[in-house]
C-alpha cells in the first residue's frame, strides 16, 4: 500500500506543469542557438573578407547543421536508453569551444572545424533539452513544447542584431565576446540539471507501474508502436513537410539578405531588418503554433503552417521594398507556427522514445538546412539568387500533404496498431 500510495504521488507531481523549469531550459535553449545564430551572423563578414562563393557559405551552413542533425537522433537513441543530464552541460562546452575557434581560425579548413564543434554542442543538448520539457510539460504538451521552442527561435533571430553590433565593428574577433552566452547558460543549467535527474527517477517508475497494470488487451498511448506501418507512414508525411519548411526557412534566414541587396539595391546592414522581422516573427508563431495545436489539434496547426504561409511566398519575390516588411512578418509568424507542433506530433507517435523523436524530427530539419544550404548556393551560383527564390516560394505547398496524416483528434490516433 506504501509503495502504491507513493506510486500515485509521483504520478501526481509529473502531471503538473513545471513552469520555472520550463522556462529556464527555454532560456538555455535560445543561448544555444544564439550560438548557432553567431555562425549564422558571420556569414557577410566571412564573405567579403575571404571573398567567399554563394557555395563556400552554404558549405559553412552544411557542416553547422549536419554536425548538429547526424548526431542528434544516436544522442537521443542513447539517452533513451540510459538518460544522460551531463550531456546539457557537455553541449555547452562544446559550443564554447567551437566559438573561440570562429574567433581565432586563421583559414577556411580551421574555420569549418570551428563551425563543427559549435553544431557538436547542439548535438548534445537538444534531445535531452526536450526531455526536460517532457517531463515538465504535465498535461500542456503543446504550449509546453513552444515554450522551449521559443527560446530557440528567439535565439536564431539574434543574428541580424549580433552582425550589426559584433561583427561588422569587430569583425571575425568579435565571436570571442558570445562566449558569454555559453558560460551563461552553464549556470542556468546548474539550476536545471538536479531536478531533471530526480524527475527522472519519478518518470521511470511511473512507467513500471503504468506497465504492471496495462492489461493484454489494453490500449493506449504508451502502446503505440513506432514500427507499424500507420505510424512510419506518418513519419514520413512528418520527414517531408520538415522538408519544405526546412528548405524554405533556410533560404529566407541565409540567402534572403544577399537578395534583397541585389533586387532592391540596399546594404546588407540595411537588410538585416527584414530577416529580423521575419525570425522574431517566427518566435511568437512558435508561441502561437503551442496555443493553437492545444486547442485545434496537432494536424490542423501542422497544415494551417505550411498552406496559410504559400500565397505570402509566392508574393514575396513579387513585392515592392515598402511591401517586403509586413509581409515577410506575418510569412514569419505563419510559417513557423508549426515548428513545435511536429515534434509534438513525431513524440505522439514514439511515446517510449522521446529522445529519438526529438532527434529525428530537430535533427532532420538541422540536416535538411545542411543539404539546402549547400544546394540552394550552388543554384544561387549558377542561376542567381532570383530565380532559386522564386523556385522555393512554392515549397509550402507541400501543406497538403498534412491532410493524410492521421488525426490527433481521432481516438484510432492512441490505438494500439
Amino acid at each position: 500500500m506504501a509503495q502504491l500510495a507513493h506510486t500515485h504521488k509521483t504520478a501526481a507531481t509529473a502531471a503538473a506543469t513545471v513552469m520555472p523549469v520550463l522556462l529556464g531550459i527555454s532560456l538555455v535553449h535560445f543561448l544555444n542557438d544564439s550560438m548557432q545564430a553567431v555562425v549564422a551572423a558571420s556569414y557577410p563578414i566571412l564573405q567579403k573578407s575571404l571573398l567567399l562563393t554563394y557555395t563556400q557559405v552554404g558549405l559553412i551552413l552544411f557542416m553547422l547543421n549536419m554536425t548538429s542533425s547526424v548526431i542528434q537522433p544516436f544522442v537521443g537513441y542513447y539517452t533513451d536508453r540510459r538518460p544522460s543530464p551531463y550531456m546539457l552541460p557537455l553541449g555547452m562546452i562544446m559550443s564554447l569551444i567551437g566559438l573561440v575557434g570562429l574567433a581565432l581560425a586563421p583559414n577556411f579548413p580551421l574555420l569549418l572545424l570551428a563551425v563543427m564543434f559549435v553544431g557538436f554542442g547542439s548535438a548534445a543538448f537538444h534531445p535531452e533539452g526536450s526531455r526536460v520539457v517532457f517531463l515538465a510539460s504535465g498535461p500542456r504538451r503543446g504550449l509546453s513544447q513552444a515554450i522551449y521552442q521559443v527560446g530557440g527561435n528567439l535565439g536564431s533571430a539574434m543574428a541580424p542584431l549580433i552582425l550589426i553590433f559584433v561583427f561588422s565593428p569587430l569583425g571575425q574577433i568579435g565571436a570571442l565576446w558570445t562566449t558569454a552566452l555559453a558560460a551563461l547558460a552553464l549556470l542556468v543549467l546548474l539550476a536545471i540539471v538536479p531536478w531533471y535527474r530526480r524527475n527522472l527517477a519519478a518518470w521511470a517508475e511511473i512507467k513500471a507501474a503504468k506497465r504492471a497494470q496495462k492489461g493484454a488487451g489494453e490500449t493506449s498511448l504508451l502502446a503505440l508502436e513506432a514500427s507499424h506501418p500507420r505510424a512510419r507512414f506518418a513519419m514520413t508525411l512528418i520527414f517531408l513537410l520538415i522538408f519544405a519548411r526546412t528548405w524554405y526557412q533556410t533560404f529566407i534566414a541565409s540567402f534572403y539578405q544577399f537578395q534583397m541587396r541585389d533586387q532592391y539595391g540596399i546594404t546588407i546592414e540595411q537588410a538585416q531588418i527584414p530577416l529580423f522581422l521575419f525570425l522574431v516573427a517566427g518566435v511568437l508563431g512558435t508561441l502561437m503554433g503551442g496555443l493553437l495545436a492545444d486547442r485545434f489539434g496537432l494536424k490542423r496547426t501542422i497544415i494551417f503552417s505550411l498552406l496559410g504561409s504559400a500565397p505570402l511566398s509566392l508574393l514575396l519575390p513579387h513585392l515592392p521594398l515598402w511591401a517586403v516588411y509586413p509581409a515577410i512578418t506575418l510569412l514569419g509568424l505563419v510559417v513557423m507556427s508549426g515548428f513545435s507542433v511536429m515534434v509534438v506530433y513525431a513524440q505522439h507517435l514514439m511515446p517510449a522514445k522521446v529522445g529519438m523523436a526529438s532527434g529525428l524530427t530537430t535533427g532532420l530539419a538541422f540536416g535538411l538546412g545542411a543539404i539546402g544550404g549547400v544546394a540552394l548556393g550552388g543554384l544561387a551560383d549558377g542561376f542567381g539568387l532570383g530565380a532559386v527564390m522564386l523556385g522555393v516560394s512554392f515549397l509550402p505547398l507541400f501543406g497538403v500533404l498534412g491532410f493524410l496524416l492521421p488525426s490527433d483528434r481521432s481516438p484510432e490516433f492512441y490505438a494500439n496498431r
